[in-house]
């Protein structure tokens, strides 16, 4: 059985030239653990989109990692979320060793850096 993820006020970022074009043109902001990339989009949903380089690590880790995020961001931004924003998450590559609880700090970090809330 899959277990997905389902965040109630926030889309997917899937595609390679919308990853370059918030990269390009987005506000950046970062910790230790994460870089997060914020651009305002046309749409009434905000949306998501999480990079992790394979200098981080194995793909178990990256894999670990990607899961954190997500759960973090689910939890403690999506129900609060200001719609009609592009967000896309950087790990960084010393976050490969962080606990659930050390992505989930910066997660809020960030987000009320980025006033995503």
């Amino acid at each position: 059985m899959e277990l997905v993820m389902h965040f109630n006020n926030t889309d997917g970022i899937k595609k390679d030239p919308e990853f370059r074009r918030i990269y390009r043109s987005g506000k950046s902001m970062a910790d230790r653990n994460l870089v997060v990339y914020k651009m305002k989009n046309k749409k009434e949903k905000s949306r998501i989109g999480i990079s992790i380089s394979k200098k981080v690590g194995k793909a178990h880790v990256r894999n670990k990692l990607r899961r954190y995020i997500k759960e973090a961001y689910r939890l403690n931004i999506d129900p609060y979320v200001k719609g009609g924003y592009d967000y896309i998450f950087i790990a960084r590559v010393n976050s490969s060793d962080a606990s659930y609880h050390d992505i989930e700090k910066s997660i809020k970090y960030l987000a009320k850096k980025a006033k995503m809330v």
